[in-house]
């Protein structure tokens, strides 16, 4: 037998960006689409105990994400690595190409 009783509950209807403040759901068209900063510090971290999140809207996320590459680029100019910086930086799945 199969027992039912209404419930309430909290649904995410958008997710404002951290950095801009813009909706990321396309005007409520579409579930939210950000990309997410996240860092949980532990034991032995200067920071230990401190978590932080912040939601970046496609915009904001590419531009830090470039920020990020630079920074990179600018620590290993260097050294060997720094000629194998591969442009997919942190993407771990892409688009695939139907044939």
């Amino acid at each position: 037998m199969k027992v039912t009783s209404k419930q309430l509950v909290d649904v995410v209807t958008d997710v404002l960006c951290d950095v801009c403040g813009e909706s990321t759901s396309q005007d409520g068209q579409h579930s939210p689409q950000f990309g997410l900063l996240q860092a949980d510090w532990g034991y032995g971290s200067t920071h230990d105990g401190e978590s932080y999140q912040v939601h970046l809207c496609e915009g904001c996320f590419f531009t830090t994400l470039a920020s990020l590459k630079e920074q990179r680029r600018g620590n290993t100019i260097f050294s060997e690595k720094g000629a194998e910086l591969e442009e997919e930086f942190g993407l771990i799945e892409g688009h695939q190409e139907i044939l």
